[in-house]
């Protein structure tokens, strides 16, 4: 199998059509990358883009990105919402199949040296290529910005891991890095107050905020800061206090599961010195990361959130909390937007989770399910989503001739002397029917009162009848693929040994792949059958 790797390079540059169409041409010259995605932002003055390839073909993309960034954009006349230190402000890479983060460790060090050396851009290793452990963090790699870039560079503990240490007024400096994959989700709410988004971000982002008292509602920054005393260090989670910074530590380790001495870090505190600095508690997420901006194209502001793990913090999760933290406020959420992709198990899951509240079963086209999520979640507010577009390793059955023909084509095309589509792909058809009833008659049986007692059982039938008929749905195609490869080997030449050998080899292959799918074909039919024969037993 090929190694991919996606790549995810954040530009400092949002309102200049020809400067990122020129950026666009060159990852595009390199064969076999492909360039998924190109999100501008006008008041953040920044755009993200996604491509995806093998692993030397997406470094050279990435290589040929940064310069063109560094020819045609000048920082020192930047000016946008974004933190930003760089014409290419980060360059990450994220593994998606057949490569390990180590692996991609070594593109990013590989890129680093590449231009550091080639364009003397300042280069910083972040997260999982980072050289230090205060590396790890982009936003203490970015910390000063490019307004600050040039004393930062002035101090040895901010070498360079590549490039020159000197200030580079026009390139500014770029972080790559390697992580995993990362959603950048932007919730839009109703106002044009700034500190509103900002004080429901602090709520939300894992690092958290100072602990406040008294007068903290509806809004926590009009409340009393908490600070510690000597001998008196307070929990940023409950009433606890401790009389020891250890005592705490172990305290919020023990009954709230967070590592504060980590989150201390975050905030640029001293674990050892805390009489008379803020108590900290910790925000709602894991992997989470969240700022509050105004964005004068939408007249709105937003949470800006970086979520960083999703399989631990979903982005409908933190959509459902900032609902209920602006409604606690008296403001409204309008929608939601995805800046640039989101993986296809990820937006799956959110539209499961609202089917789920809405008592609805899962057990629909997977298309229904995805549009689910992107309704329940405003994802058309203020910018279009399309799904084909958005979604990372979307299942795309456009390449499946047989299974999109509508139905009287494909009847005729059974109908013509030709041995394919035969009777593999009409078994297949037929059986993607009987699973689609199954599925059909468990998700009417769940929606009776009469049948609440099964209504589980139902929704577990409804899931797995779909996910055999799509199945079934992709054997249509294969059946005749394989019926064809087999013909087409028996047409190969066979008058030398070595082209004797060469056919044989083909037709093995062949004949494998012809008792492979019918095979396939004939396992998913028999699960379909239980599945039909559970229905109507219940």
């Amino acid at each position: 199998m090929k190694q991919i790797v996606e790549c995810v390079p954040n530009f400092s540059e949002g309102r200049d059509q020809k400067i990122l169409d020129q950026i666009a041409d060159v990852i595009r010259s390199v064969d076999t990358v492909q360039l998924l995605d190109v999100d501008p932002g006008a008041d953040t003055n920044r755009t993200v883009f996604t491509f995806i390839g093998e692993p030397d073909t997406v470094v050279e993309a990435a290589f040929r990105a940064i310069k063109k960034a560094a020819e045609l954009i000048d920082m020192s006349k930047h000016s946008g919402a974004h933190p930003r230190m760089g014409a290419t402000d980060v360059c990450p890479f994220i593994p998606v199949s057949n490569i390990t983060m180590e692996e991609c460790v070594e593109l990013a060090e590989r890129l680093g040296k590449r231009v550091g050396e080639e364009l003397e851009i300042p280069i910083y290793l972040y997260e999982y290529a980072a050289t230090k452990p205060e590396r790890k963090n982009l936003a203490t790699v970015r910390k000063g910005e490019y307004e600050g870039l040039a004393e930062k560079l002035r101090n040895p503990e901010w070498k360079p891991d590549f490039g020159p240490a000197r200030f580079n007024e026009r390139a500014g400096a770029t972080a790559i890095g390697v992580r995993e994959f990362l959603i950048a989700y932007n919730v839009t709410l109703n106002t044009r107050e700034k500190k509103y988004a900002t004080d429901i971000a602090l709520e939300l982002r894992e690092k958290g905020r100072p602990k406040r008292v008294g007068n903290i509602q509806p809004f926590y920054t009009n409340g009393t800061l908490v600070k510690h005393k000597e001998n008196e260090f307070f929990c940023g989670s409950c009433d606890f206090i401790a009389k020891t910074p250890e005592e705490l530590f172990a305290h919020c380790k023990d009954e709230h599961g967070y590592d504060l001495p980590a989150i201390l870090d975050e905030h640029g505190m001293s674990t050892t010195n805390l009489a008379g600095k803020a108590a900290i508690k910790p925000g709602l997420f894991k992997n989470c990361k969240a700022i509050g901006w105004y964005v004068d194209e939408y007249h709105r502001t937003q949470i800006s959130i970086n979520l960083t793990n999703y399989k631990i913090t979903p982005p409908h999760v933190v959509l459902e909390a900032t609902r209920k933290l602006a409604a606690d406020r008296g403001l409204v959420v309008t929608g939601s937007e995805i800046v640039g992709l989101i993986p296809f198990d990820a937006l799956l899951q959110s539209g499961i989770y609202y089917l789920e509240k809405q008592g609805k079963s899962a057990g629909i086209p997977m298309d229904d399910i995805l549009q689910t999520a992107v309704d329940s979640m405003g994802l058309n507010d203020v910018s279009p989503f399309h799904i084909h577009e958005k979604v990372l390793g979307y299942p795309d059955m456009t390449g499946r001739k047989l299974a999109n023909m509508t139905a009287i084509n494909l009847v005729h095309e059974i109908s013509r002397d030709t041995p394919a589509p035969g009777g593999g792909s009409v078994s297949a058809l037929s059986s993607a029917m009987g699973a689609g009833l199954a599925s059909m008659v468990a998700g009417l049986t769940l929606s009776k009162k009469k049948y609440a007692a099964v209504k589980p059982e139902m929704a577990e039938i409804g899931t797995k009848a779909q996910a055999i008929k799509d199945s079934l749905l992709k054997g249509v195609d294969d059946d005749t693929d394989a019926f064809n490869a087999y013909f087409s080997a028996l047409k190969l030449p066979k008058k030398t040994p070595t082209e004797k050998e060469k056919r044989e080899a083909a037709l093995q292959d062949g004949l494998k792949q012809a008792v492979k799918v019918p095979l396939k074909t004939a396992k998913d039919s028999l699960e379909a059958i239980g599945l039909c024969l559970r229905v109507v037993e219940k």
